[in-house]
């Protein structure tokens, strides 16, 4: 339950509450600092890591020069006279002065003042604005969001000088108290979506985001299990939240965080990355049917082999080069879903792996799972060139999570087609076609951005 209790004009009783609540001597980095102000005795409260020292040193240098005399009659009249600083706010209840203080704002009593000042010096950990890994362009700019949600929201500001960009800033969470920033432009979001996005988080009722935005995204919209397409799509550069912004959707940053939440989204949008808005028209097109017909690929490529070779009668004259020449000691179904987790297995190991040992340990794997694997007996040629052609094929698509959800469609259609040939390669198409459309958003569409009730 939150704190009622209401700052007084005694500072010992104010001091003496604030110890009571907060471990101050048992943390080394929660600070109490008591100073005379006017001939008034006066205590900061701040913690150390959060504080701009250089800042507090010229506010206390200041603070010592102020004569009895010269002490307004009330704290705002003080925060308006007496403390050289910007960004300054007066608070009367304990629970706002714990909420700011943890948050990494200094909090300063004055005998006398029934109201606490809060100075905002505050400067948080961060690493610089490079370019994200995971999401590189050709020709864009070279920064990325960060862990700090003020430094990505004045990324976004950057590129959008617009006074109808809006960002509100909620606090969820009862323990966490994680910032979350709502961005939108007021006169091109569309209303019904920003009325609902504001009811679910103001809905939301939770001890902490334990992993911050993912926790997040599943306190807004719960996933069905059996469903892996995403829900949301992500982003770690401020131009494509900048691009998204300006095209009506709303974005949603989290405090620790080093990306953006776009809504609402398709399977279009998912498939979209940078690229496509810094090249022109005709490059752009290209580069997305390229993309899409990759990422189909990538599905059906395995499975459609599959079944061919389990009915030799239906291949074409022309492509009969495909078919097996010689055959192994696994059948072709079990080779498959070997080399899926092989794959995967490598990917995670890849993730593990010291970067001054990432490329001689891949060659060794290279060969170890290339012609050893088929000298062996294990599998045949055809099925590590299409199997490696899949896993190249995974990375042309941005979004991590929809290359899995592709990957669960291209299992189930494997095994489908295994047990019950063409009938179990049909049942596994309507099977994903369905999970397309009926992949119900937060926005309320699906996937093909068809109104559903």
């Amino acid at each position: 339950m939150p704190d009622t209790r209401i700052v007084t004009a005694s500072v010992k009783e104010n001091v003496a509450y604030m110890n009571q609540v907060l471990p101050v001597k048992e943390s080394f980095d929660l600070i109490e600092r008591d100073i005379m102000i006017g001939e008034r005795e006066a205590s900061f409260f701040f913690i150390d890591g959060f504080m701009k020292d250089e800042i507090m040193l010229k506010v206390m240098d200041s603070f010592l020069k102020v004569r009895k005399e010269d002490m307004p009659a009330s704290a705002t009249g003080f925060a308006r006279q007496c403390l050289p600083y910007v960004e300054v706010d007066t608070i009367s209840d304990f629970d706002q002065v714990l909420r700011n203080l943890l948050s990494g704002t200094t909090c300063l009593f004055i005998d006398g003042y029934e109201t606490c000042i809060v100075i905002d010096c505050r400067t948080y950990p961060a690493r610089s604005v490079g370019e994200p890994e995971k999401d590189k362009s050709l020709r864009g700019s070279r920064d990325g969001f960060v862990e700090t949600i003020v430094f990505n929201t004045a990324l976004i500001r950057r590129r959008i000088r617009d006074p109808h960009l809006v960002m509100q800033m909620v606090e969820i969470g009862d323990s966490s108290r994680t910032d979350v920033a709502l961005c939108y432009m007021s006169d091109r979001a569309d209303e019904e979506l920003l009325k609902n996005v504001k009811k679910r988080l103001q809905a939301i009722h939770t001890g902490d985001l334990r992993m911050n935005q993912q926790s997040l995204a599943e306190q807004l919209f719960k996933r069905k299990w059996f469903n892996p397409f995403p829900k949301f799509k992500f982003t770690e550069r401020p131009d494509t939240a900048a691009a998204c912004l300006l095209e009506g959707k709303v974005v949603i940053l989290v405090d620790n965080s080093p990306s953006a939440m776009i809504l609402p989204t398709s399977i279009l949008d998912i498939i979209e990355e940078a690229n496509d808005y810094y090249f022109p028209t005709l490059t752009q097109i290209y580069l997305k049917f390229s993309r899409g017909v990759i990422t189909f690929l990538t599905v059906f490529l395995t499975p459609v082999f599959l079944l061919f070779m389990q009915n030799l009668e239906w291949l074409p004259d022309m492509f009969r080069f495909v078919a097996l020449r010689d055959t192994v000691n696994i059948s072709l179904v079990f080779q498959f879903l070997l080399l899926e987790m092989a794959i995967d297995g490598l990917r995670l190991a890849a993730l593990n792996t010291p970067s001054m040992l990432s490329t001689p340990l891949s060659v060794i794997a290279g060969i170890v799972m290339g012609e050893f694997s088929v000298q062996s007996g294990w599998f045949n040629s055809e099925v590590m060139l299409y199997m490696a052609f899949v896993a190249v094929a995974n990375y042309t698509q941005p979004n991590f999570e929809l290359g899995y959800a592709l990957k669960f469609m291209r299992l189930l259609l494997l095994i489908l087609t295994a047990l019950f040939n063409w009938i179990g390669f049909a049942a596994g198409c309507v099977i994903i076609i369905c999970s397309i459309c009926f992949n119900k958003t937060l926005s309320g569409r699906s996937y093909l951005n068809i109104k559903l009730n």
